[in-house]
């Protein structure tokens, strides 16, 4: 189960780590003044006590867990225990990058809050516990904190563990508070992203739970568990139990998973809709969600609606609680044929919601499934936790919309308007106009009206073909009569259209076909429902309320813009642009802008090579500068690829092989590109040591992947995803690659068209930083544009736009540039690559597609 809490405890756990470091960071006397004051109290500390802490915290960190793997695996919990090394080995693998970062990259104040002088030996201490954050994710992601008897013992080692390293001087506050963070962070993130294991109330806890409250049960049977679920129903899970005398009951039983169901739609909902909409808070106790749905069902029968009668309630462990209702039987409402809608079951439906609205009671999410029909024809109101006591007049309102378009989705808008002016009356059906608008229906109701939308335009756009059609066979009966005509006259041929009557036509036609357009428009459903009240109450206000306060493309726009702006602020205020270009080599800038004009030949080769088939290069390479303009308007990842395909396809080359040496073509480049990363970073790491010994990140970095590796290889369900994966990834493009390598030449072409574009573009970027006074290794200036050009192909946003910027601005800048050079470097090498090439791209892409090969 991947459970949203642990998700939300992970960003918690970022939010912490950033708290820690902003206030080491700015506190820098509160930070001194803690540890000198730790420092002097440690010296009074009698030394056998530090030592003999220290001695036991050393042993029983590492027992207690390993005691714990052995309890599970006895128990068959294996599983646990490889989610817990996994966490464990991430943890290592982050505390390693964030000591290179505080020793290497930190400010001043950080660096001195995390680790000071180490007492024996040289150097200082470490910023992050190397070994405790691993200890702390495992026995995280295993849960040993939520069992009573190891979870003494384990807060006993670690306070031991702190209060040891704290005494002896090995280490600060802040890094303690800092390794634990991190261990709990890593932890609940892999957790979430592999999944826990499932705790949900078995049918024996079922039948024990109803014995406890007095019930007999006989037999239970799960209903309704093949109906998808949406994010905005929680209903749990329901049984019919019957017993051993008396009517059968309706069970309903949330569990912790169940009921976070749709958390973080909710949570949008209530930040993305205006105060009042979203009543329910995104996420309730247990405890919370029984007493709410209790209730409603109170609140409900006494209103005097139809709704089921609850009868007890009761938990079921500390993981589920149950609710016991009786019995009703019946189908839902969207079970129904068309023909079972009766007249009389519409108006029986907006009668029950009368009696809601009657003692302002919401339901909250009137659909199909909420409206319960009775072999007597009475209608019912269930799933009512979701909906809300004394609520206002907007909510009453969307109660009324939702029941209108649930309606007449089934039965028509006439139909459905007239029941709700039957029983509700004119004002309040009109009333409810204002909040006919998607955003105040259900997900499920959103779903249907675009499905109904994407029809409409179907039948739209068949009947305007069938016009333009019947337009062009009336014009060729035209000139075949006029040619008939001029036979019978004895003109030897018809008179050709002239270039004028071409265009007259080309003119008729367009307007014919947009007034079969205006002609057979049809109207949405939430239209036609408007004029469908309209004809009763014509003044009835039907302007839509205004009730979303944000929407995603915005608040996505608003963070972008604001970190873009922060960022270009911070770097440009203190960077003269102008001063670095008035002062650039320009002898540089010329070799970086052959670099940058040299990646599409390589482009070319890269491509042609994959392709048994003969390409021209001179085409080929216009493809490639088509891409820069496709780029602008389509993420680095996606738009390449589809205009290559575009292009091989316009080239003779068959769809189903065009897509698979594209997709050879992308591999060999990620291979190139992982492999090319690896040595470059290999030598980066090397280079200021006089023996060829990896770096302790290189080696961290190849331990991790071999652990991940062995999970994925011993968990079944992994194994099938990856294997899943791959085989269908290579199932068109290893035939394809059999065919290159049968031919030598070609493959040489792609291989090394492939490293001369990686080659090209690190020249231009070096050539960019020696022209404003800058000088790394030609390894320094690889690693950092592979890492930048991944991030961009990763980014969402076009051409990898902001993402690359930052992550080469930033890399630069770690591998020793002051950034006065390396922020006008970065702009001109994005200048050079992206934003230059868009006007010789749309005029390659136009030639292309005039000329029909793209």
């Amino acid at each position: 189960m991947h459970r949203p809490a642990d998700l939300v405890r992970f960003f918690v756990g970022v939010l912490g780590i950033a708290v820690v470091l902003a206030v080491a960071g700015f506190a820098h006397a509160t930070t001194t003044g803690l540890d000198t004051d730790i420092s002097k109290g440690a010296d009074h500390a009698p030394d056998f006590l530090s030592s003999f802490a220290g001695l036991t915290a050393s042993i029983a960190v590492l027992i207690v867990p390993v005691a714990f793997a052995v309890e599970r695996l006895v128990k068959r919990d294996g599983l646990r225990i490889a989610d817990g090394v996994l966490a464990a080995v991430l943890a290592h693998g982050t505390a390693l990058a964030t000591d290179l970062w505080v020793t290497n990259s930190a400010p001043a104040s950080i660096r001195e809050a995390l680790s000071h002088v180490a007492p024996v030996g040289n150097g200082t201490t470490d910023p992050v516990h190397g070994y405790l954050a691993p200890v702390i994710a495992y026995v995280t992601a295993v849960g040993m904190a939520r069992r009573p008897r190891w979870r003494v013992a384990l807060w006993f080692v670690l306070l031991l563990d702190a209060f040891a390293v704290l005494v002896g001087g090995y280490t600060t506050p802040f890094s303690i508070a800092l390794t634990v963070l991190i261990g709990w962070t890593v932890a609940y993130g892999t957790v979430y992203a592999v999944g826990s294991p499932n705790v949900r109330p078995t049918g024996q806890n079922l039948m024990a739970g109803l014995r406890r409250v007095g019930f007999a049960p006989l037999t239970a049977r799960r209903v309704g568990q093949d109906e998808p679920a949406t994010a905005d129903s929680d209903r749990g899970r329901q049984y019919l139990v019957t017993m051993e005398d008396g009517p059968p009951l309706d069970v309903t039983v949330v569990d912790r998973e169940q009921q976070a169901q749709g958390f973080f739609y909710r949570a949008w909902r209530r930040l993305s809709l205006v105060g009042g909409i979203t009543q329910r808070r995104s996420l309730l106790s247990l405890r919370q969600a029984l007493e709410q749905e209790a209730l409603l069902a109170y609140a409900a029968i006494a209103a005097g609606a139809n709704a089921p009668k609850l009868i007890a309630t009761s938990e079921l462990g500390p993981d589920a609680v149950m609710l016991v209702y009786e019995h009703i039987g019946g189908r839902r409402l969207d079970t129904l044929a068309d023909e079972e809608i009766t007249d009389g079951l519409l108006r029986e439906a907006w009668t029950q919601v009368r009696a809601l609205h009657s003692r302002r009671i919401a339901h909250r999410r009137l659909v199909g499934e909420s409206l319960l029909v009775d072999r007597g024809g009475r209608v019912f109101l269930t799933d009512l936790r979701g909906g809300e006591i004394a609520a206002g007049d907007l909510v009453l309102r969307m109660d009324t919309a939702q029941l209108l378009t649930t309606l007449a989705l089934r039965v028509g808008p006439e139909r459905a308007v007239a029941s709700a002016l039957a029983v509700l009356g004119p004002d309040t059906v009109a009333d409810s106009l204002p909040l006919l608008q998607p955003i105040a229906l259900s997900r499920a109701t959103r779903a249907q009206l675009k499905v109904l939308g994407r029809e409409r335009a179907q039948r739209e756009r068949e009947a305007v073909l069938a016009a333009s059609a019947r337009e062009k066979e009336a014009r060729e009966e035209r000139r075949s009569l006029e040619a008939a005509h001029a036979g019978h006259r004895g003109e030897t041929s018809a008179k050709v259209p002239s270039k004028a009557e071409r265009r007259a036509d080309g003119k008729a036609e367009k307007r014919a076909m947009e007034d079969a357009l205006e002609e057979i428009r049809e109207e949405d459903l939430l239209s036609r429902i408007r004029q469908q009240v309209l004809l009763i109450r014509p003044q009835a206000p039907v302007e839509p309320v205004r009730l979303e306060r944000i929407k995603p493309r915005t608040l996505v726009t608003v963070i972008a813009g604001a970190f873009a702006a922060y960022f270009l602020l911070s770097q440009l205020s203190s960077v003269p642009i102008g001063h670095a270009v008035l002062n650039a080599d320009w002898r540089w800038a010329v070799i970086a802008v052959l670099g940058s004009a040299a990646t599409y030949v390589a482009a070319a080769c890269a491509l042609s090579g994959f392709v048994p088939e003969r390409l021209s290069l001179m085409r080929t390479v216009l493809a490639q500068v088509a891409g820069s303009f496709v780029k602008l308007v389509a993420p680095a990842a996606v738009g390449g690829v589809a205009l290559n395909t575009r292009y091989l396809q316009k080239a003779g080359v068959r769809p189903g092989l065009a897509v698979a040496s594209v997709g050879a073509s992308q591999l060999v480049g990620l291979g190139a590109h992982v492999m090319l990363l690896m040595t470059f970073g290999f030598i980066t790491g090397t280079e200021k040591t006089p023996s060829l010994s990896p770096s302790r990140t290189v080696m961290a970095g190849l331990l991790t992947a071999g652990v991940l590796v062995l999970v994925v290889t011993a968990v079944p369900a992994l194994r099938k995803f990856v294997s899943t994966r791959v085989r269908a990834l290579f199932a068109g493009v290893v035939p394809r690659m059999l065919d290159v390598l049968q031919r030598p030449a070609k493959l040489l072409t792609g291989i090394g068209g492939t490293l001369m574009l990686t080659v090209c573009f690190v020249i231009c970027l070096d050539g960019c930083v020696r022209a404003f006074g800058g000088h790394l290794s030609y390894a320094a200036i690889a690693v950092v544009f592979l890492a930048g050009n991944a991030l961009g192909s990763a980014a969402p946003t076009p051409g990898g736009v902001g993402a690359v910027e930052l992550a080469l601005t930033g890399g630069l800048i770690a591998a020793g540039l002051p950034k006065e050079v390396a922020t006008p470097a970065v702009l001109f090498f994005r200048l050079l690559t992206f934003w230059l090439p868009v006007l010789p791209g749309w005029l390659a892409f136009t030639h292309l597609t005039r000329k029909g090969q793209l």
